[in-house]
């Protein structure tokens, strides 16, 4: 078993905001930065990782070349969109390293060939890696299953401006728990546009409003509202550091499992 407090961890995107916060926070936790990984023509390759992320020198330069920095590490975190995951995620199961994903925007067709792909090594793919949202997405299986069909949904969620998908992962995630919990399909009942004379609000759909703007890091409000009363789970999120921590504590945790995928809710224990 490889050394939990001295996991050697390769950051993707890391000369971005995510990638040096992760840089930080996984200096923090004990473990070790082997690598620093980033598109081929950034401005900072060769320059120092630790340096740029301001926690101090840590001899490791930003690089472009995937291969070596995942030959190099027990584990890559990688923050950046499906389609570089995907072939992060390729490599990493070549190498037989693991890979925790954060990048959001994933159809089910691009899970599932994550899952594939990623069949033979441990790696977790979580559109939210916060501690806090992930309590949410348990409490919400409960209360949904509790109220039944009596209390009708609706989910808001708002994000800075520069946010590129739409609606967020979470709120997609929180979305397929409630209509999980409801046996209802996520695909099937989800309502994103409503706009004109639309119709009265069909029993099962499951509202998914998205607002951007500013530099708001993540809001997610799911509303259970019902005759005379309503119900509203929140989590907002006040810096980038609670993913950051997050990814960094689910790499410490995956060198250690099976092959497999895995979520933010096994990383916690809590299924």
């Amino acid at each position: 078993m490889k050394g939990y407090t001295m996991t050697k961890i390769a950051v993707c995107g890391a000369a971005g905001r995510m990638g040096q916060r992760i840089i930080v926070a996984a200096k923090e936790a004990g473990c070790t930065i082997s690598g620093a990984l980033e598109r081929p023509g950034h401005e900072l390759i060769g320059q120092d990782a630790g340096l740029i992320a301001g926690c101090g020198k840590l001899d490791v330069a930003i690089s472009d070349d995937l291969n070596a920095v995942v030959a190099g590490c027990d584990v890559l975190i990688d923050f950046t969109t499906p389609k570089v995951s995907l072939k992060n995620l390729e490599v990493c199961a070549l190498k037989r390293k693991s890979i925790v994903i954060g990048s959001t925007g994933f159809t089910p067709e691009e899970r599932a060939f994550a899952a594939e792909l990623g069949k033979d090594i441990p790696f977790v793919l979580a559109p939210n890696m916060s501690v806090g949202v992930n309590v949410c997405l348990k409490v919400l299986k409960d209360v949904a299953r509790t109220l039944g069909d009596d209390f009708d949904v609706e989910i808001v969620e708002l994000h800075h401006n520069k946010k590129k998908d739409s609606p967020s992962g979470t709120a997609v995630r929180m979305g397929e728990v409630v209509a999980e919990a409801l046996g209802r399909d996520y695909n099937k009942v989800a309502n994103y546009h409503r706009e004109g004379i639309c119709g009265e609000r069909t029993k099962e759909e499951i509202g998914m409003q998205t607002v951007r703007g500013g530099d708001i890091v993540g809001e997610h409000t799911v509303y259970f509202i019902g005759q005379g009363e309503r119900i509203e789970i929140s989590h907002r999120a006040m810096t980038r550091d609670m993913f950051s921590r997050g990814s960094v504590r689910a790499a410490k945790w995956v060198v250690s499992q099976k092959p497999g995928l895995y979520d933010m809710q096994d990383v916690l224990g809590l299924k």
